[in-house]
């Protein structure tokens, strides 16, 4: 009898030592009111990620300055009468009964303007006066060129007069000087020089060349 309750005891203290092992050994019970929930992640989701690169696809626009285009300057108009003064220099010389001179037209005017081509001369009897015999005939060993002239310059033809007494049935008349109507102008300008002239028709006394830069 006594031998039955040591075995029961010794069961018994058995059985409490191996559940008290098992319970060394085990998870520690979590404090109450904590969260068994697993931490949260810290790793940035693709979404916030994507927001906060740099759009690639921003379309640029560019400045009012980048794209504003100054205004290209106006071309300097034709040479006319109005704003230009005449003269001729006689120091050329002459040969053969002819007689070179410049013609002489400067700006005089406060813009620049462009001098291309021939002038329109004749032999007058006044300022005001209808051209005597044939104008002057072109001569066109020189090159046409595009002059532009700033105001206060000069651009010259070379003008060969011929002597009326060269011409036997000349029709002598005075002129008082020579009309000089610019390039592509209808106003003119005169110059005092006074020549002989023949006043019928078919007698060239005159030509000109193109106009040429001083």
């Amino acid at each position: 009898m006594w031998t039955q309750r040591i075995k029961t005891g010794l069961v018994t203290t058995t059985a409490a030592a191996s559940l008290l092992l098992l319970a060394a050994c085990g998870p520690s019970p979590s404090p109450a009111g904590s969260s068994s929930a697993p931490p949260t992640s810290t790793t940035p989701s693709a979404s916030a990620s994507a927001s906060s690169m740099p759009s690639q696809t921003a379309t640029m626009t560019p400045s009012p300055s980048a794209t504003a285009t100054s205004a290209a300057p106006a071309a300097p108009a034709l040479c006319k009468a109005a704003s230009l003064t005449a003269t001729t220099d006689a120091t050329g010389g002459g040969a053969a009964g002819s007689v070179y001179e410049k013609l002489i037209l400067t700006n005089s005017g406060t813009a620049a303007c462009v001098l291309e081509g021939f002038a329109g001369v004749s032999l007058t009897a006044d300022a005001s006066g209808e051209p005597i015999g044939e104008p002057a005939t072109r001569e066109t060993t020189t090159p046409v060129t595009k002059i532009e002239l700033a105001p206060g310059k000069s651009a010259w033809a070379e003008i060969r007069y011929t002597q009326a007494g060269n011409y036997g049935d000349c029709a002598r008349v005075s002129a008082a000087g020579f009309r000089i109507y610019p390039p592509n102008d209808t106003a003119s300008l005169f110059v005092a020089e006074p020549h002989d002239a023949c006043s019928n028709a078919g007698i060239k006394l005159l030509t000109v060349t193109a106009f040429q830069a001083v």
